[in-house]
């Protein structure tokens, strides 16, 4: 018996992509953001992963996660996160 896991098994998918289930205060907005968060962190994980391993050099790691850092704030922005209610509507 093989313990080679298949390419698109379950237990791969939850070790690649791990997904938490969310706690905090529901809102769609919330919601939507802590998946952009999410998705952010696990970015940022492989761009390290590459620049540690030497397959992306230091500065394009740098670009990388600057690009990926004002991609969640215009999401938070977009989302109204950390604005009083009376913000969001004007």
């Amino acid at each position: 018996m093989s313990d080679i896991t298949p390419p698109n098994s379950p237990d791969r998918d939850n070790f690649l992509f791990p997904r938490a289930s969310y706690h905090g205060d529901f809102t769609p907005q919330n919601l939507v953001f802590n998946s952009n968060l999410q998705e952010f962190a696990q970015r940022v994980n492989y761009v390290c992963n590459l620049e540690t391993a030497g397959k992306l050099s230091s500065e394009a790691a740098y670009q990388q996660i600057k690009q990926l850092w004002k991609d969640l704030k215009t999401s938070r922005k977009a989302l109204g996160i950390g604005e009083e209610p009376s913000e969001r509507e004007e």
